[in-house]
C-alpha cells in the first residue's frame, strides 16, 4: 500500500508500471491464497473422513469378531449336543444288537429299549427344530399375521398346557385372567409365553410361577414372574444368546437346549414386541412382553370340518437314498395312498407310466428330498413331473438343511417344508393339509 500511494503521488513515467505490477501481484497473492486455502480444507475434510472410517472399520471389525465367536461357540455347543443323542441312540443299538445275537430278545427288554430310542430320538428331533426355527428367523421366511388375540384363551391354553409340569415339580401356577385383546400373531405370541413359562419351570425349585398381564397406556405388558435363582445383572444379557444356560454348565439335556430365550429374543423383534427382563440374584426373575392393545372382536366363525373326497391319494416320491425311499413307500402304502417311487424325477416318470398304462393312476402329491443326485435339487425334479403330468399339484420339499439362505430360497419355491427327522404323525398330518384340503374345495379333480 505505501508503494501504491507513492506512485498514484509521483508524477512519474514509470508510476503506472509499477501500479500495474502490484495489482498482478496481488491478484496472484489471492489466487493462491484461494488454492492453499481449497487444499487446505480438503485436507482437514479427508482427514476427518479417515479417521470417521476408521472408527466404523474397528466398529465392523469388533461386530465381526464378536460374531465369529458367537459362531464358533454356537458350533461348539451344537456340535456337542447332536452328538449325545447319537452316541445314546448308538448304545441303544448295539445293546439291541447284542441281545439279538444272544437269542430271541424279551417283550420287556425290547420296549424298554424301543421306548429309550424313541426318547433320544425326540430330544434329536427337538434340537434341530429349535435350530430350525432360529435358520428361518434368520432367513427371513416366518410370516406375520397379527389379529386381535384374546387374552382369556390365550391364557387359559397356557393354564392347561403346565398343570400337570406344576403338579409334578410341586410348584404353585397361577394365572390371572384378562379380558383384554391384543395386536399380535396368535401362534408366535403363545410360542413365546410358552418358551418363558417352560424357561421359568426349568429353574424353579420351590416356590411358583405366575403368568399375568398389566396395562400400559395403549398396551399391554404380558409377565412371567418365578421365584426361581434369579439372574446376577452382569449375566442378564447372555440369557438370550444361543447355547447360554447360565445354571447348567454341564449341558444336562433335562434342562433344555439354551435356544429358547433365543427363539423368544427373536420372535419378539420379528412381532415388534418389546422384551423386557428384570431380575435378583436369589429374589427371582420376571420376563416380560409389551403387545399393544386391540379391540373387542366377533367369535370367529366355525371351522368347516367336512371329511375330505377320500382318504387315500396317489403320490409321486423322490428320494436319491434307497433305504429312506423304501421306508417311504412302504409307510405310504401302509397308510392306504398309491405311490410311484423313484430316486430320480426320470424314475419316478416311469414308475407313473407303467402305473398308468395298467390303469387308472392318480396323482394329487409330489414329495420330494430337496438334494438329490446329479447336483439336482427337489425343486427341479417337481418342475419336471409337474411338466410329466401336465398341471401343478400340491408338493412337500424334505430337506436337512437348516441354511437360512436354503430355506429361504425353498420357501420361494411354494412348496410345503418338512424338516429331517419326520415323525408319522407330522408326515401324515402334512399330506392331510396340502392333499386333501385341496380336494375338499376344489373338487376332486384329477
Amino acid at each position: 500500500m505505501p508503494v501504491a500511494l507513492r506512485c498514484l503521488t509521483t508524477q512519474s513515467d514509470i508510476s503506472g508500471a509499477f501500479l500495474f505490477l502490484l495489482a498482478s501481484l496481488v491478484a496472484i497473492n489471492f489466487y493462491y491464497c484461494r488454492i492453499t486455502y481449497r487444499m487446505l480444507r480438503e485436507t482437514v475434510s479427508l482427514r476427518l473422513e479417515n479417521e470417521t472410517l476408521v472408527e466404523h472399520l474397528q466398529e465392523e471389525r469388533d461386530r465381526a469378531q464378536t460374531a465369529d465367536r458367537a459362531k464358533t461357540r454356537f458350533l461348539a455347543a451344537a456340535s456337542h449336543d447332536l452328538r449325545q443323542p447319537i452316541h445314546a441312540l448308538s448304545l441303544l443299538v448295539s445293546t439291541l444288537a447284542v441281545l439279538g445275537q444272544r437269542g430271541d430278545v424279551p417283550s420287556g427288554e425290547a420296549r424298554d429299549l424301543a421306548s429309550r430310542a424313541k426318547s433320544v430320538v425326540s430330544n434329536f428331533s427337538g434340537l434341530l427344530n429349535a435350530l430350525l426355527d432360529i435358520s428361518r428367523l434368520d432367513a427371513g421366511i416366518v410370516t406375520v399375521a397379527s389379529e386381535a388375540v384374546p387374552l382369556r384363551d390365550l391364557f387359559g391354553d397356557l393354564r392347561n398346557e403346565f398343570a400337570a409340569e406344576a403338579k409334578q415339580r410341586g410348584l404353585r401356577w397361577r394365572v390371572v385372567d384378562s379380558g383384554l385383546y391384543v395386536d399380535s400373531d396368535p401362534m408366535m405370541l403363545k410360542r413365546i409365553l410358552n418358551n418363558l413359562v417352560s424357561n421359568a419351570f426349568r429353574y424353579t425349585k420351590q416356590g411358583g410361577v405366575l403368568l399375568g398381564c398389566r396395562r400400559r397406556g395403549a398396551c399391554v405388558e404380558i409377565q412371567v414372574l418365578d421365584s426361581g435363582p434369579g439372574i446376577p445383572a452382569d449375566q442378564q444379557g447372555m440369557v438370550f444368546e444361543e447355547f447360554v444356560q447360565l445354571q447348567n454348565p454341564a449341558r444336562d439335556r433335562t434342562q433344555g437346549l439354551g435356544l429358547g430365550l433365543a427363539i423368544v429374543r427373536r420372535t419378539a423383534e420379528l412381532l415388534g414386541h418389546p422384551l423386557k427382563l428384570a431380575s435378583t440374584s436369589g429374589r427371582g426373575s420376571l420376563f416380560s412382553i409389551t403387545v399393544a392393545k386391540a379391540g373387542a372382536v366377533q367369535a370367529r366363525l366355525a371351522v368347516d370340518t367336512t371329511s375330505p373326497v377320500s382318504s387315500a391319494a396317489g403320490i409321486i416320491v423322490v428320494e436319491d437314498e434307497g433305504d429312506v425311499l423304501d421306508a417311504m413307500v412302504r409307510l405310504l402304502s401302509l397308510e392306504g395312498h398309491r405311490v410311484y417311487p423313484g430316486r430320480s424325477a426320470g424314475e419316478a416318470r416311469k414308475a407313473h407310466a407303467a402305473a398308468l398304462a395298467a390303469g387308472d393312476a392318480p396323482v394329487d402329491l409330489i414329495i420330494a428330498d430337496y438334494r438329490l443326485e446329479n447336483d439336482t435339487t427337489g425343486t427341479d425334479a417337481i418342475r419336471a413331473l409337474h411338466a410329466h403330468i401336465g398341471r401343478v399339484v400340491p408338493t412337500i420339499i424334505i430337506t436337512g438343511d437348516t441354511s437360512p439362505s436354503r430355506l429361504k430360497e425353498i420357501s420361494a419355491s411354494g412348496s410345503r417344508i418338512l424338516h429331517k427327522p419326520i415323525a408319522d404323525e407330522e408326515l401324515r398330518e402334512t399330506i392331510a393339509a396340502v392333499c386333501f384340503a385341496g380336494k375338499a374345495t376344489s373338487g376332486d379333480k384329477r
